[in-house]
């Protein structure tokens, strides 16, 4: 529970900011729509990848702005019903980081991936200008096969027909890794050292859309 309320102030904090058009000037808005992994479940919020996107970009010299809109068990619905309310700010880029807790519970990929391009469609609406990030998960194998598969397909061909960019598998390197301390003991969630892998798999995508966002701007009048 600290975890999630942690992470709501932070959004919170931010939300006040003016909102602007994604195509100014200024520091652009980089917002995480997540659940526990963003939410940074069992580590310190500033160990969470979402904090640790925040330095990378700060060494780069930007001065752009990560807002953590993770909260613990959400899942894609849960996403959908509040994204009216995270979209009451700026928003330049949405890293979409849900889906996984809808896998876990058997929840139908056809409901997910609706609830998904709902999100997209929506911040679309609001924001035109906007970056979509789409991060891809996978289940564990005792989801069954069909199942596990059909999952894990939905986030690239979303990806594709949404004009997303899609981070491949969010835990590559770290989801079902044992004996390597980067899993905590419920074997789901990263520790520090996982959350700085999960990071650099953000970072490959993250970056360049950054670096396109920043060079739009300065050759805007």
């Amino acid at each position: 529970m600290r975890f999630r309320n942690l992470s709501i102030l932070w959004f919170l904090a931010f939300a006040a900011l003016p909102i602007l058009h994604a195509a100014d000037s200024g520091p652009k808005t980089i917002v995480v729509l997540g659940d526990s992994l963003a939410a940074g479940y069992g580590v310190e919020l500033d160990e969470a990848y979402p904090a640790l996107l925040q330095k990378k970009i700060t060494d780069a010299g930007w001065p752009d702005n990560v807002v953590n809109a993770g909260v613990s068990g959400d899942t894609s619905s849960d996403g959908l019903a509040r994204i009216d309310w995270v979209l009451k700010q700026k928003v330049d880029v949405l890293l979409l980081e849900l889906g996984g807790n809808d896998g876990l519970r058997g929840i139908p990929v056809d409901v997910t991936r609706r609830n998904l391009l709902e999100i997209i469609e929506r911040t679309r609406a609001k924001y035109p200008g906007v970056r979509i990030i789409l991060a891809g998960m996978r289940m564990p194998p005792n989801v069954g096969q069909r199942y596990g598969d059909s999952f894990a397909q939905m986030f690239p061909e979303l990806a594709r027909t949404s004009r997303a960019e899609l981070v491949p598998f969010l835990l590559e390197g770290v989801g079902g890794k044992t004996g390597l301390g980067l899993n905590q003991a419920d074997g789901i969630h990263p520790t520090g050292a996982g959350h700085r892998m999960v990071a650099e798999n953000v970072w490959k995508v993250l970056r360049p859309v950054l670096e396109k966002l920043h060079a739009e701007s300065s050759r805007s009048p």
